[in-house]
């Protein structure tokens, strides 16, 4: 190819390209600068250029959280104009992105105005306002001391940062995703509270393994909640860096009217807007592939949040038709992981060790330039501080001094050379003002160098030792979790357990498309575990009694009952639901250990209300036995299953004082013993005969004495004739710590160690509290061996058997949130 060029003396001149070489190189030229500034984030602090710059330019603008919102328009302009050498568009699109708390699990703009929804785009920039989320300014955190490196704009004229500090593993927390020239990035987001703590441990132990982490980080927490089905994609990206899983809506049945059903969406899979599921539902519908559905009601709003409500047709199964919608609609996604991010310029594959490591460097880079900086100010300081102390005792020959000099620089070389000073120290006495000279300012002089003397040694301690300066960044992590973290909100599933497959029975006046689903009715045990997942077994083997381990999960109540019969789901407001033990998945029949991998959260199964949770599961039948309620306030009682009203979904079973509320429900014989447990590590243990069977409007008795504000924790039943193979789990901590971010300590007892009492009594110590504990967060009584779970239902390990009924507790690796 030849190219004609104007020569200067006004003649032309003709040079020869050859046409692969140009495109080679233009192309290369093009695709790096897709890969580096713009498309993939650094591994560091999880940004593109684009967001860093924004995050950047706003805290230039002083734009707080404390602040009013300004004009997105103006941010843009700003951005623009100083940093980011593109279209106002591209970078309102990015800002937008990150205020919108669907996309992103922790938001850094705090915007005001219609920032669009999944089914909608956001409004023009002159009609919204922006300022920084609290979550910014972790991200932008000391970036006046140093802490990164700081390279010229587009066209030289100011200096940004090439990384933010990052006070929070924002790569991990918020997610990512890209399209480059030749890559793409698609990362998902994760809980900030469970990425602290895998953080934290690799800070702590460097050579922590995979495995290790994986405890810490089960896997993906998204936006919207919903429920991840099948982890093994999951924990193949977090060793390699791709995967995939399936992510579904979070539904549940309900009785709409007096005699229709209907399927109540609450949680949708990440990325997935209500309109698009609608859309899909009616081509569905119309192309007969989904039958059963009436109506598709969209009650969505800003109080009550998501409710998309699919009515169905009298005679149809609901679980059947939620199959169907799984299969053709996006209430089921595949989500593919694909972990690539810039590590020191080059777009690499990551796990979840290789973005923890690369996180901890730069951590650990930041704070130890962060130490150097505030010790050079320290000793600046206090250097100058050291000149003028000496002036200070030497005012008289000072003043004269100067007086007598001729000149500013003959003055300061006489304080030099007098008074042994620097040319630092001089220069600030010739600067000062008199008035720091009266005796209240000397003394502040004074403690201000003592101050910056012991700020000196504590910082050139961090400096000098790694294990000092790997505390210190732990802690701040720590800090951060406690401020912005948040409880888990999406349910992560082995399987999906066993559901529906056919149509279910047929309407009337046409063919039915497929046969019901039928199920004997055969013994079987309802099971509920620590995370709140509802199962059922195949078979009459009590589950407790095999002393297996369930692969995901901890079951706190079994109640054995039969298919096709119902059992009741006990709330802290003193109601039973009735539950049809149909409706809890089965697990598989060739399952060893009762694991509730496959199970379905209980909130899916009952209708429950906003101040209600559920505390336990119970059996209905005649021969169940009764019921041993405890609440809060310690009050016992026991009630017969029996004593319920017909026909009724629901029922009260204990007459509750305003402000009480129930938190154990167990079934307890004459011949069982009642352990009860309260916040303050007083354990009491006496016959259940002591509790009289009452009927439901009864209010019960006292059953332990509670000093002034403990609580009751827990009530446990153990058989009087079995207390050697029972035991009790107790875990203490910190009253004002926000759940999930405090692990504790925990203790492990046997029951027999506790001495039995008379009811009404207070008690023996269970557990003596560690420095920084005040109460106990959760305690457990049930058969051997007992096992913890965290949020998320991974395994924790509870340390080994004390014998001590009243010895202290040993710390946990994180945070426990049920023992069974």
């Amino acid at each position: 190819m030849a190219t004609r060029t104007r020569a200067p003396e006004g003649h032309e001149n003709i040079v020869d390209i050859d046409v692969s070489s140009e495109m080679e190189g233009s192309f290369l030229e093009y695709a790096y600068s897709v890969i580096y500034s713009r498309a993939l984030p650094d591994a560091r602090d999880g940004l593109k250029p684009v967001q860093r710059r924004i995050l950047f330019q706003m805290d230039q603008m002083s734009l707080r959280p404390d602040k009013a919102h300004v004009k997105s328009s103006r941010v843009v302009g700003d951005v623009m104009g100083k940093l980011h050498p593109h279209g106002d568009t591209a970078i309102y699109d990015a800002m937008v992105r990150l205020a919108q708390d669907f996309a992103m699990r922790l938001p850094f703009v705090d915007g005001h105005g219609n920032f669009g929804s999944l089914d909608d785009g956001p409004a023009a920039q002159r009609y919204t306002e922006v300022r920084q989320a609290k979550a910014a300014l972790a991200m932008v955190a000391d970036l006046d001391e140093d802490v990164v490196d700081l390279v010229p704009n587009y066209d030289g004229a100011y200096m940004q940062p090439d990384v933010l500090p990052a006070a929070l593993p924002n790569l991990l927390v918020n997610g990512a995703s890209g399209i480059a020239v030749g890559m793409a990035t698609n990362m998902v987001p994760h809980n900030l509270v469970e990425v602290v703590a895998a953080v934290r441990h690799l800070v702590a132990h460097p050579d922590a393994t995979l495995e290790d982490l994986q405890r810490f980080v089960p896997g993906p927490d998204l936006p919207g909640g919903g429920r991840i089905v099948g982890l093994e994609g999951v924990r193949e990206a977090q060793a390699t860096g791709r995967g995939a899983f399936r992510t579904r809506a979070t539904a549940k049945v309900e009785q709409i009217t007096a005699r229709r059903k209907g399927i109540v969406i609450t949680e949708m899979p990440y990325m997935v807007g209500t309109e698009r599921v609608i859309a899909k539902i009616k081509d569905g519908v119309d192309a007969k592939k989904i039958e059963g559905i009436s109506n598709v009601v969209d009650l969505t709003d800003r109080h009550h949040g998501l409710r998309l409500v699919v009515e169905l047709k009298t005679g149809f199964n609901p679980d059947a038709v939620l199959e169907q919608l799984y299969r053709y609609t996006p209430l089921e996604e595949s989500f593919s992981i694909n972990n690539v991010a810039l590590v020191n310029g080059q777009p690499r594959t990551l796990g979840l060790r290789e973005m923890l490591e690369v996180y901890v460097d730069h951590r650990l880079s930041v704070t130890r330039r962060r130490s150097e900086y505030r010790l050079r100010r320290a000793q600046e300081r206090a250097h100058l501080l050291a000149g003028l102390l000496t002036a200070v005792l030497n005012i008289d020959e000072v003043v004269q001094l100067i007086r007598s000099a001729e000149s500013a620089e003959t003055a300061r070389t006489q304080l030099m050379t007098v008074f042994d000073l620097t040319n630092e120290q001089a220069e600030y006495i010739l600067e000062l003002r008199l008035r720091r000279l009266t005796r209240y300012s000397v003394l502040e002089l004074e403690s201000e160098h003592d101050e910056l003397l012991r700020q000196a040694a504590e910082l050139e301690e961090i400096l000098g030792s790694d294990q000092a300066l790997r505390t210190l960044v732990s802690s701040e992590l720590a800090d951060m979790a406690a401020e912005h973290g948040t409880p888990r909100r999406t349910v992560l599933l082995e399987s999906a357990g066993g559901t529906a497959t056919a149509a279910a029975a047929p309407a009337r006046g046409r063919k039915a498309s497929s046969t019901p689903l039928e199920e004997p009715d055969e013994p079987c045990w309802v099971l509920l575990g620590g995370t709140g997942l509802l199962a059922r077994t195949g078979g009459a083997d009590a589950p407790l009694r095999t002393g297996a381990r369930s692969a995901h999960d901890a079951i706190t109540h079994a109640v054995p009952t039969t298919s096709r019969s119902d059992v009741g789901v006990v709330t802290s407001a003193g109601r039973v639901v009735r539950l049809e033990a149909l409706h809890a998945p089965a697990l598989p029949a060739t399952s060893t250990a009762p694991g509730l991998s496959g199970g379905t959260s209980v909130t899916d199964l009952v209708v429950i209300e906003k101040d209600e949770a559920v505390i336990g599961l119970v059996g209905l039948g005649e021969d169940a036995g009764p019921v041993a309620l405890a609440t809060a306030r310690g009050v016992v009682k026991r009630v017969s299953p029996a004593d319920r009203p017909n026909n009724r979904e629901s029922w009260d079973v204990i007459s509750l004082a305003d402000g009480d509320r129930l938190v154990s429900a167990r079934h307890a014989s004459d011949d069982d013993q009642l352990v009860l447990v309260s916040s303050d590590a007083q354990l009491l243990r006496f016959d259940a005969s002591a509790v009289r069977v009452t009927g439901r409007g009864a209010q019960g008795v006292a059953g332990i004495k509670l000093t002034d504000g403990a609580r009751l924790v827990f009530m446990g039943v153990a058989p009087t004739d079995d207390l050697g193979g029972y035991g009790v789990a107790t875990i203490a901590g910190p009253a004002n710590a926000l759940p999930g971010t405090s692990p504790g300590s925990a203790k492990v007892t046997p029951l027999d160690r506790y001495p039995g009492k008379g009811r009404a009594t207070g008690g023996v110590r269970a557990q003596r509290f560690l420095r920084g504990e005040d109460e106990l967060q959760l305690a457990w009584v049930g058969p051997m061996p007992m096992r913890a779970v965290g949020s998320g239902g991974q395994a924790i390990d509870l340390p080994e058997t004390d014998e001590r009924r009243d010895g202290s507790g040993k710390p946990l690796p994180q945070a426990v949130a049920a023992i069974g």
